[in-house]
């Protein structure tokens, strides 16, 4: 019997970021369409009360994958487990939001490491598994920061339209190992991080008047879409980045 093209049964994935808001929600989507999930977070209690929800298929690994050790203990683990990948979702990320000339050095290196090397790197570290899977996939949690002006800072809006072009790159050079490579470009979503920010009520109007769908997107409304990307029914699609944004990204000038 053919695999069903909408389910991910026996898939082996890896997501980073991967214990709150879109990595979390992410996690649960695919165990839900059959994956087995390497969950990795910097944090153990938080990976520790995920795998309390999901005992079955879920697997946990701590480890901060803006560093060096990081990423190699998430390569060796892959290795190590399941000889294979199919499946790595890039989502770890943070942002300082300040004006441009207020960044430090400092600053500016903590958020490229996280938000754009380590995805760099683990691509490179996790590519001969993805090549030896022959249907492997890569998805970016990119951001429309990386589309258009946001507001939420140059040096997050700088990594995210990056991996939007290593998206590109990596999906027309990594072709021919069986490798699709796509990214999705969240809006304001309900996660922690975004909280930061909507609390402000001020802010939080703004962003709805901006919004055609007038309301603020759920962690799972980006985890389905990475789902998608992933599965077999999506196997002719690469190097594109969806956004999901509930219409801000084409939304013009409104006059009334």
């Amino acid at each position: 019997m053919a695999q069903n093209r909408w389910l991910l049964t026996g898939r082996k994935a890896v997501v980073t970021g991967g214990s709150k808001g879109i990595g979390e929600a992410t996690v649960k989507e695919l165990l839900a369409l059959g994956a087995q999930v390497l969950a990795v977070a910097r944090k153990q209690e938080d990976l520790d009360r995920l795998k309390e929800q999901h005992p079955q298929g879920l697997y946990t690994l701590p480890a901060d994958v803006s560093q060096p050790e990081g990423r190699t203990a998430v390569a060796e683990w892959v290795q190590q487990e399941w000889g294979l990948l199919d499946i790595l979702v890039n989502n770890a990320g943070t942002n300082i939001r300040k004006p441009t000339a207020d960044y430090t050095s400092a600053e500016f290196d903590f958020i490229m490491q996280t938000n754009l090397r380590s995805a760099f790197e683990l691509n490179r570290l996790l590519y001969p598994l993805l090549q030896k899977s022959g249907q492997g996939n890569i998805v970016h949690v990119t951001s429309v920061a990386g589309l258009v002006h946001v507001r939420t800072g140059s040096i997050y809006g700088m990594t995210k339209a990056a991996l939007t072009q290593l998206t590109r790159n990596l999906a027309v050079e990594w072709a021919k190992d069986g490798i699709r490579v796509n990214a999705v470009a969240p809006w304001y979503i309900s996660t922690p991080l975004a909280q930061t920010v909507l609390s402000n009520p001020e802010f939080y109007n703004h962003v709805i008047s901006r919004t055609p769908m007038q309301k603020i997107g759920e962690p799972a409304d980006v985890a389905g879409a990475v789902a998608f990307l992933c599965l077999p029914a999506a196997a002719y699609i690469t190097g594109q980045t969806i956004a999901v944004d509930g219409g801000f990204t084409v939304n013009g000038f409104h006059p009334l």
